[in-house]
């Protein structure tokens, strides 16, 4: 077997916070202290199951961080680390994949995490009764987990997968005590038990989630800055919609970390005693999607003239305050292997207009809505007000004034998640903004392969553009099956090519992910996919 790459633990951040610590405590700002109680207000969606195997959005991934932990973890440059794994072997042909799982760790139920536990969570993950997304996605290609002995498991897959590490970090892949599995989908969704740093004590809907900590944890996650328990003895994780509010809640004191804030309560956090952490989303960026199945996006002229006409830039320049830069890429900024390409997605209103006239949408009703064949040029674009923030739905008003000036009428529907899950099932849209977190370029495969058409067990499907392509298709197959980074590279480049040349995505910014906090040192992301981890938070007095 080839041994693939692996990084050794690292052992000088706990040095390192030390002595920030001892420089700022010389300094006279506030010290950190153990113990006491962290409150969290979130301004995600509310999720309908604590366990992220269900389902698999953005908001399970955010509190989940807290007390499930995956096999393998990364660092900032995307070097694949040792977590519940602390070795792994690929076979050359790339369908077997041994790892080597810590032998110190136990769930928080005191039941032993071990090979039978990856097998029960991977089939799990595979279960339809499940509906998962993210997760069945990330183990879609493995056909059997053999369990060597109690330290050692064996993945057998179907077809090589360059990305499996990739994704095996991801929380929507985290481990879980095969004991509370067994209780049923029901009661694990209320508390599903993990090896983290914390456990799920109660829920309260609609209010808060409460996390306490666990005494007896291991120290495995590599992000670790000292050994053993968290420092903090309480997480209040509170649901608190409206964002003024949260902003509110944060100068009062009366929380400690809050996320989604506002663009200008991120500037004006510059001038006062509040911390601001940017971390943008790995894999793919903010942008919308034009649905090339149906009229009048199945024509390319006609997408081309609607990016052509929507004109982004000024919008995301006024409305978000510098705290976030137009794309031209598909791939987030995190994403080495991303491409751009400015000149695709420059404004040209007289170009729009031609493209228009060429695909023969020349009539006009009285509002100036273009028409053709007594139909008037419509795009029907969903907004999940979960999803989007404030200034985010402003631009969209925006993108909808200036695409009218060519003759689109653009129908904005703000609609809460589950509705807007619904009409993207329907297919009751021409264009959406779907964000998508996970690790890695092979986001490009469940974002733009034609299977991606095809609903998960979850019943959400990814490729919202509707594209069906064989030869990107392809060039996807081939970046999942190799694992040398340079072809890789390429191949992902080629895709991206065709992507773009689609004329069915148009780029935005990267997914935002903003946290202000005050009152508490020690926050950071996590640096796969960028959730916030608090296992080395601690309150500060002064």
């Amino acid at each position: 077997m080839r041994t693939i790459r692996r990084s050794l633990p690292i052992v000088t951040i706990a040095a390192l916070a030390a002595i920030a610590a001892g420089c700022a405590a010389e300094g006279g700002e506030a010290e950190p202290v153990d113990g006491g109680t962290l409150v969290y207000a979130t301004g995600d969606a509310e999720p309908d199951c604590l366990d992220p195997h269900v389902g698999g959005n953005y908001p399970q991934a955010l509190i989940s961080t807290q007390y499930l932990e995956p096999l393998v973890g990364r660092d900032e440059d995307g070097t694949i680390l040792p977590w519940l794994a602390e070795d792994w072997d690929t076979s050359e042909d790339g369908l077997t994949w041994d790892f080597t799982l810590r032998d110190d760790v136990t769930f928080t139920d005191g039941t032993p995490f071990d090979a039978e536990a990856v097998k029960v969570n991977v089939e799990h993950l595979q279960d339809p009764d499940t509906a998962s997304s993210t997760g069945y996605l990330a183990v879609e290609q493995v056909d059997e987990v053999e369990v060597v002995d109690d330290a050692h498991v064996r993945f057998h897959l179907s077809t090589p997968k360059s990305a499996l590490l990739e994704v095996l970090s991801q929380q929507w892949a985290a481990m879980q005590a095969p004991s509370g599995i067994e209780r049923g989908q029901e009661e694990n969704c209320q508390a599903p038990i993990g090896t983290g740093p914390f456990v799920v004590d109660s829920w309260t809907p609609q209010d808060r989630v409460v996390l306490t900590r666990n005494d007896d944890y291991v120290s495995t996650n590599p992000q670790a800055d000292h050994d053993g328990a968290a420092h903090v003895e309480t997480i209040q994780w509170r649901f608190i919609p409206d964002a003024a509010t949260r902003q509110a809640a944060l100068a009062s004191g009366e929380v400690h970390v809050i996320d989604n804030p506002l663009p200008t309560d991120i500037v004006a956090a510059e001038g006062q005693d509040i911390s601001h952490l940017d971390a943008p989303r790995p894999a793919a960026a903010n942008r919308i999607e034009l649905n090339s199945s149906q009229a009048p996006f199945d024509d390319i002229r006609v997408r081309e003239a609607f990016i052509r006409s929507a004109d982004p830039a000024p919008g995301i320049e006024s409305l978000f305050h510098g705290t976030a830069e137009r794309s031209s890429s598909v791939l987030s900024s995190a994403e080495p292997m991303g491409i751009s390409d400015e000149e695709l997605f420059a404004t040209d209103v007289d170009r729009a207009n031609e493209l228009l006239d060429e695909a023969g949408w020349t009539d006009t009703d009285d509002d100036g809505i273009r028409m053709k064949d007594g139909e008037p040029l419509t795009v029907r674009f969903p907004v999940s007000t979960n999803q989007s923030t404030e200034a985010e739905q402003s631009l969209f008003e925006q993108i909808q004034a200036n695409a009218a000036g060519v003759g689109f009428d653009v129908q904005l529907s703000p609609m809460d998640l589950s509705s807007w899950y619904e009409a993207l099932g329907e297919h009751e849209y021409e264009a959406v903004s779907a964000p998508y977190t996970t690790v890695g370029p092979d986001v490009l495969r469940i974002l733009y392969h034609s299977d991606g058409t095809v609903p998960a067990p979850s019943g959400y499907f990814a490729n919202h553009a509707m594209l069906r392509d064989d030869e990107l298709d392809g060039l996807l197959e081939e970046a999942l099956a190799t694992t040398d980074d340079a072809e890789r590279a390429d191949l992902y480049a080629d895709a991206q090519r065709i992507i773009l040349d689609s004329f069915t995505v148009l780029p935005l910014y990267d997914q935002q992910n903003h946290f202000l906090y005050a009152g508490v040192t020690g926050v950071e992301p996590l640096h796969t996919i960028s959730t916030p981890l608090l296992l080395n938070a601690q309150l500060t007095a002064e």
